[in-house]
């Protein structure tokens, strides 16, 4: 049976741009939590931008922020990665190098463009959209450092080499107890995969990249659907399958 659900946010909850949840959701939550079910949002943004986001609930979910680079639950601080500061330093002066490129630096609380606390992620901003070159000159950079992952249409993200979601999951199954099995998983992007590869039931989006489905053992139009499936089944992800996900070939 299902005790934890985690998804991510851009292109997965928050469909074709969106910068608020569907109110459907928030009642989805909480019929999660009552069959016993932890909802969790895993995504490169802040913590505290999460937490607006989920206002309505986030007194009945957990979260997993900047990649994986913080987990929060009640908020309490499950752990929290950070570079080292000459490597901070070092993205930054890349990043104000390149044309057309900016960048935001990622701490608990807030993103700041001064760094004054440990940063747990470097995020940069191309304004006409990461484009294959831009990647390519970001991993060649910087891939020898830490992870460069893309994070939607115009955001490429730097982490520490042992950040990524399926970190923040793996903290969440030890303090609860909860197997791999006993997930399921959503997301759209490279920054998923890593969470998608690591339990049985992950469903990649519809209009995910074509890597991002390699990585998914199941696919989806949108979360609501599923959720609200899993729900009916009392929490039974083989019941949902049956009744309506082809697994993929």
């Amino acid at each position: 049976m299902t005790k934890l659900v985690a998804s991510d946010l851009d292109g997965t909850l928050l469909l074709n741009g969106a910068q608020s949840l569907p109110e459907e959701l928030f009642p989805l939550i909480k019929k999660l939590k009552e069959l016993g079910i932890l909802f969790v949002a895993a995504s490169g943004r802040q913590y505290a931008n999460m937490k607006r986001l989920f206002e309505p609930v986030a007194d009945e979910m957990a979260f997993i922020s900047e990649n994986g680079g913080l987990a929060v639950q009640n908020e309490k601080v499950l752990y929290q990665d950070s570079f080292p500061p000459a490597l901070v330093k070092e993205l930054v002066e890349a990043i104000y190098d390149r044309k057309g490129a900016e960048f935001t630096c990622s701490t608990k609380d807030e993103s700041f463009d001064e760094i004054k606390e440990p940063c747990m992620k470097v995020a940069v901003y191309e304004r006409g959209g990461i484009q294959e070159e831009s990647i390519r000159y970001w991993r060649e950079r910087f891939g020898d450092k830490c992870t460069v992952v893309t994070s939607g249409f115009a955001w490429v993200d730097f982490v520490p080499f042992e950040t990524n979601k399926a970190r923040g999951l793996k903290e969440y199954q030890k303090r609860f107890g909860i197997k791999p099995e006993e997930c399921v998983v959503f997301g759209d992007e490279y920054n998923d995969i890593a969470m998608l590869e690591s339990v049985p039931y992950s469903f990649a989006m519809a209009h995910a990249k074509p890597g991002v489905k390699r990585a998914a053992a199941y696919q989806t139009e949108r979360v609501e659907l599923i959720l609200e499936k899993l729900i009916r089944a009392g929490g039974n992800i083989e019941e949902v399958l049956r009744e309506c996900i082809q697994k993929k070939a």
